[in-house]
């Protein structure tokens, strides 16, 4: 391969390293992906590929050799191997003393406590006892290890304890205690930062979770008061530079009933509610995190319309749903506008398969537009014309 740019190796093979790939294109950037299998989401645009596991670090050294950067669509790979790889002169973005704060929860409630960085209340938990001394009802979560809903658990009484401590204990993680918060909506505030301190912050966006999994994003988050929205972005930007972050940070807020923020969770990648910014902002997330691993001048954040709308395309309980494709005619017919992303997933119930942007002037005209052409993907409008 000719060698007209840095090569920027990849880690995991799902629809953020897929999406990484159109802006790669652009920018001439050689992309090196290490793919759980054959055939994932990633794999079928990037064709420089390896197969293998992220556990193993001779694999992380084999697809990263002669790589100049390496960077994640998730934040599983073993800490002490990303270690081992900057021992090895790769860069690695994030780099492992980031990283750490995304893949351990416990972590980054102790770090994000020093920064005094307004959370819920929280607490390690061992036993029953732990968590009725914390006090009922509450939230606890595995420390490491859960996405999506999944490490999870509301519980009410000491006897819902139980199982979520022993899933714990048999996966050898913490598990954390945390408020059951009293919360008015979820916001993200997003931000890509490079190795040079550069930063860009997008706008605070609104996002809808349905079975802890993002559902549908609003940018920019509506009647969001200024200071709260600038006070968001500002705590992004501040865990960004403290923690040493390269790349996009996304920062999932609570927005309380009394009018505070709470920091619920981090990320440190491309993340679903920065979606919208493929259709909706000037320079995409995608983008401005390729940018930033590979310490390039940041591209503007801002908004190209005055609303977009992101809606998830989830794999539903339609037997008749045969090819996503298949809702193309339809949906592009409705609305010429409407931007569809599709993964290249088989369809599962609940799996993430795609999304769809709607951008315009009119916030209810957005919102019904997105809604429309994902039920519509999903099967959940039959096949009736209109």
């Amino acid at each position: 391969m000719p060698d007209h740019a840095p090569t920027l190796a990849v880690i995991g093979g799902g629809q953020l390293a897929r999406m990484m790939a159109q802006p790669a294109i652009a920018l001439g950037l050689p992309l090196r992906l290490l793919a759980e299998a054959e055939g994932v989401s990633a794999a079928q645009v990037i064709p420089d590929q390896q197969v293998g596991d992220y556990r193993d670090l001779a694999t992380l050294r084999a697809v990263t050799a002669g790589c100049a950067v390496v960077t994640f669509d998730h934040e599983h790979v073993p800490t002490d191997h990303l270690h081992a790889l900057e021992a090895d002169g790769i860069a690695v973005r994030p780099g492992p003393a980031a990283l750490v704060h995304a893949q351990d929860k416990g972590v980054m409630r102790e770090r994000l406590a020093e920064l005094g960085v307004p959370c819920p209340r929280n607490a390690i938990v061992a036993s029953v006892a732990d968590v009725e001394e914390f006090g009922l009802p509450c939230v606890v979560k595995t420390t490491r290890g859960g996405y999506d809903g999944k490490g999870v658990w509301v519980v009410r009484s000491a006897d819902e304890a139980a199982e979520p401590l022993r899933i714990a204990a048999e996966a050898g993680v913490r598990l954390l205690a945390e408020e059951l918060v009293d919360f008015r909506r979820e916001l993200s505030a997003l931000v890509a930062r490079s190795p040079s301190g550069q930063a860009a912050a997008y706008p605070v966006v609104q996002s809808t979770q349905r079975d802890g999994i993002c559902h549908e994003v609003v940018a920019p988050a509506p009647d969001l008061d200024p200071e709260l929205a600038g006070q968001a972005q500002e705590i992004a930007l501040r865990v960004a530079g403290a923690l040493d972050v390269t790349g996009i940070l996304a920062v999932e807020l609570f927005e309380t009933a009394d009018g505070r923020i709470l920091v619920n969770e981090l990320a440190m990648r491309p993340h679903n509610t920065g979606h919208w910014s493929q259709d909706g902002a000037v320079t995409s997330q995608f983008e401005n995190h390729l940018r930033a691993v590979l310490d390039l001048p940041l591209g503007s954040p801002a908004p190209r319309a005055r609303w977009t709308v992101m809606v998830n395309i989830l794999g539903g309980d339609h037997p008749e749903v045969g090819r996503l494709y298949d809702g193309f005619p339809h949906a592009m017919a409705r609305d010429p506008h409407l931007r569809v992303h599709l993964y290249g997933k088989d369809l599962r119930p609940g799996r993430k398969v795609g999304h769809v942007n709607a951008y315009g002037d009119d916030l209810d005209g957005c919102l019904e537009r997105a809604r429309h052409a994902a039920a519509w993907f999903r099967g959940d409008l039959g096949n009736e014309s209109e």
